[in-house]
């Protein structure tokens, strides 16, 4: 079933005419069009499968890819992927390529989750063995993650991010055509993966979370002395026994009442003695409240008549006021 594509502005639209064409994550023009569809998506992945032959191999010698592209497995979707091919058996082959380093071996291109099951299942996996560069193994596996893996945006930043960290191309062309993603997306990707380690690995891959307020934290915790709070309160208990989403909701929110509390203001003190020493005040003006102390002798008789006369008093005062322009 097709998925609903979280990124619209696709950098890349491939012709079908043979491999090299299906993977022109480079052409210039061409990969400046828009992919209008998800089911385009996945028929560019699709491709790689056509007209190859199709093996049964080891699952114990192959080896998840060299870039990692989830945090998380949903294990109750996963379960119901088992049960499928339990009681099915394996609709569709997974996508591997020889081991770029060890003979023997494969690496998964896509298709982790049933290279899992068929594991799990103590059964040998279908799958289709492609000759890939490691560039055509990114765009490949990106393609078919974006088209039906369902994947974060924070699991998608990372993928870009390590795209970026090899450093394939000058202009990022493969990390765009790979994620289906324009430029001022990849942009704000690379930005949430410098959150560090430790964060993202505490909130996890919140699957409803998108860019945007992924990015609002992001900015948020580039104040170091927040960032020193947040860790704190990531290792809290409260924090932990939350799940999915909430957890990001919950340091969203935290973070962003750090911002709302107001420093507390420092009282102003002062004193005020009569000439003749009969009478003295203790004030203290903290922003909220105005507090005269009367001393001596005659406090309360002092005391009685500003009493007595603050209507007058706070009348003149409202005429000084006016008279000033205030």
């Amino acid at each position: 079933m097709a998925r609903k594509n979280p990124f619209m502005n696709v950098m890349s639209d491939p012709t079908p005419d043979d491999d090299k064409a299906i993977l022109q994550y480079t052409n210039k023009g061409a990969s400046k069009s828009l992919i209008h569809s998800l089911d385009e998506l996945a028929a560019q992945a699709d491709r790689l499968l056509e007209g190859e032959a199709v093996v049964d191999l080891d699952p114990d010698i192959i080896d998840g890819s060299f870039v990692r592209d989830r945090l998380e497995d949903d294990e109750q979707d996963f379960a119901d992927l088992l049960t499928a091919i339990r009681d099915r058996g394996q609709d569709t082959p997974i996508l591997v390529r020889p081991h770029p380093t060890t003979s023997g071996r494969y690496m998964v291109v896509f298709g982790h989750r049933r290279l899992r099951a068929a594991k799990g299942l103590g059964r040998k996996v279908r799958a289709v063995v492609k000759d890939l560069k490691d560039s055509d193994h990114l765009v490949a596996q990106g393609q078919e993650n974006s088209a039906r893996a369902n994947l974060s945006f924070l699991e998608k930043a990372l993928f870009a991010a390590e795209i970026a960290r090899r450093q394939f191309d000058g202009d990022n062309a493969i990390a765009l055509s790979a994620l289906s993603i324009d430029r001022a997306t990849f942009s704000k990707m690379l930005a949430v993966s410098t959150i560090p380690k430790e964060v993202l690995e505490a909130v996890g891959a919140a699957k409803g979370i998108g860019r945007d307020r992924w990015y609002e934290l992001k900015n948020l915790l580039e104040r170091p002395s927040t960032l020193e709070q947040a860790s704190a309160f990531i290792q809290s208990e409260d924090f932990k026994a939350k799940t999915g989403d909430d957890r990001f909701n919950s340091l969203l929110a935290f973070v962003k009442g750090l911002g709302k509390q107001s420093r507390p203001k420092t009282a102003k003190s002062q004193k005020w003695a009569s000439d003749d020493k009969a009478v003295s005040a203790d004030i203290r003006n903290d922003g909220k409240t105005y507090t005269f102390a009367l001393k001596a002798k005659d406090a309360g008789g002092f005391g009685d008549y500003i009493a007595e006369n603050l209507a007058d008093l706070y009348q003149a005062y409202r005429s000084k006021q006016d008279q000033q322009g205030v």
